[in-house]
């Protein structure tokens, strides 16, 4: 969604960025049933067969991308939530902004983190989704953390990012793909909440807490869309 501003090795990201391959509809269609949750694939026996698609598909590079992935997930599990949030947000960070017209051929899709990983690229949504989804498996609590709609003032454009609240009314810390350093949502006067939600939620928004609650995250098409499809991937052989 929100083109990030330009950083000292863009020349580089663009270039990079050049090189992402458009995934016709039949082969996007079996990533996305390779996208479920890594304790899932796990359980399942399929996290091999997984890392071997996406080698065949993307080559090495996609394939340890979601390899490390993985033991960043697993490994750090143990660590404390503030250290697991600064991991989380850099080993993202480090993918290749591109929006979803150009990527994906579409207005607005939602990837996975296995899609994101393996094209090393993905909008804003995609960098938010990414980040909730590995802090969840890694422990962090559901509750505590909401993808978060905002618009970007200095761009004047839609955003999403990450939110983490310690306890249910404290400043929440934002994890963004514009900038590198985390920081409480106060600090961020170029951001304003719309709206945000989690598995277990709807609110609308404001600058500190939680805002107003208005019903499920199920209202969303594009998130019940997103788990259907890791939820089919998690039952597939």
């Amino acid at each position: 969604m929100t083109r990030p501003p330009t950083r000292p090795h863009e020349g580089e990201n663009l270039t990079k960025q050049r090189r992402l391959r458009r995934i016709p509809a039949g082969i996007a269609a079996a990533c996305l049933l390779a996208g479920a949750a890594l304790a899932v694939a796990d359980r399942l026996g399929a996290a091999d067969k997984l890392l071997a698609y996406v080698g065949d598909r993307y080559g090495t590079p996609a394939r340890d991308r979601v390899q490390e992935w993985r033991h960043l997930a697993e490994q750090d599990k143990g660590k404390p939530e503030l250290e697991k949030l600064k991991l989380v947000n850099h080993f993202f960070n480090q993918s290749v902004f591109v929006s979803d017209l150009e990527h994906w051929g579409k207005e607005d899709y939602w990837a996975t983190p296995v899609e994101m990983l393996s094209t090393n690229g993905g909008d804003c949504e995609d960098f938010t989704i990414a980040k909730y989804f590995t802090l969840k498996e890694m422990g962090v609590p559901e509750q505590r953390m909401q993808i978060t709609y905002v618009k970007a003032l200095r761009l004047n454009q839609a955003h999403m990012v990450l939110t983490y609240f310690p306890t249910p009314g404290a400043d929440p810390l934002v994890l963004d793909n514009l900038i590198d350093e985390i920081k409480p949502a106060s600090q961020r006067n170029d951001l304003l909440p719309v709206y945000s939600f989690n598995g277990e939620g709807l609110w609308l928004a404001k600058k500190r807490g939680r805002g107003e609650r208005v019903g499920g995250s199920g209202r969303i098409s594009l998130w019940r869309d997103l788990n259907e499809r890791m939820n089919n991937e998690a039952t597939s052989d």
